[in-house]
């Protein structure tokens, strides 16, 4: 019998990938879980807005830690959890607390190498001494979604070959440093999703256009697709709606 961890880990196939509709709290990870998921993942955004903070690690690790153990209370698939950039700066601090997050019983993690709350991304060596700890902290077995920020925070206008190589070149230090995954938000670039996975041998996570088919991302070679606050963000805007329209009734 295969663990959780094996489990959620065999899911992410190249061209046959895991389709992660993002939740944020136990009731959507119930509702995801009826409609055939098989995996359940937060989006960061949507757990800090549902309880009451902003985006960018303002929710306290305290609350998202008992959110994630109250979202596997209520279904029986792998967890995983959107955890930002590890609430710490430090090797040591990232290793501490992506143990408490493995305690949880989470099978794995997203794990950006953006600066929280400054500008731009860490540099290259400080975001794998990060890296490393998460997994020294979390263990062999939790899937490491390593992020990679830069598509998302450099502009269209150059996300150009320099950039490709930029990528790649930090996708496979993250590899090496315990990844188990990459995951690149802001692409969406069929050619461009296809040379990362060409060049890097990874099991590339995006995250699609609005409305776009997952085919070309499969044929592309992608192993997980996911909807980061897009699903957090088209709920509430259903609920202001169906609110607006009992409210004004007359």
């Amino acid at each position: 019998m295969p663990t959780p961890y094996e489990t959620f880990a065999t899911l992410h196939v190249p061209g046959d990938p895991l389709i992660i509709y993002n939740c944020w709290d136990p009731g959507s990870a119930v509702a995801i879980a009826r409609a055939g998921a098989k995996a359940i993942a937060t989006g960061s955004y949507g757990v800090a807005e549902s309880l009451g903070f902003c985006d960018g690690e303002k929710a306290p690790l305290p609350h998202v830690l008992d959110n994630a153990r109250r979202i596997m209370s209520v279904v029986d698939l792998p967890v995983s959890i959107d955890f930002e950039g590890g609430y710490a700066v430090d090797p040591a601090g990232v290793a501490a607390n992506l143990g408490k997050l493995a305690a949880t019983g989470a099978v794995g993690c997203n794990f950006e190498d953006s600066v929280i709350g400054g500008e731009g991304v860490h540099p290259l060596d400080v975001q794998v001494a990060r890296i490393a700890a998460a997994r020294c902290g979390a263990g062999e077995a939790f899937y490491i979604n390593a992020r990679c920020d830069l598509y998302l925070r450099t502009p269209p206008e150059r996300h150009d070959a320099s950039l490709l190589d930029t990528v790649v070149d930090r996708a496979q230090a993250y590899l090496a440093a315990g990844g188990s995954g990459i995951f690149v938000p802001g692409l969406r670039d069929i050619a461009t999703i296809a040379a990362i996975v060409r060049r890097t041998d990874a099991k590339l996570n995006v995250i699609p256009a609005p409305g776009a088919p997952t085919r070309p991302l499969a044929d592309a070679g992608v192993a997980r697709v996911s909807y980061g606050h897009g699903p957090w963000a088209a709920t509430m805007h259903w609920l202001e709606d169906q609110a607006r329209g009992a409210i004004d009734w007359r």
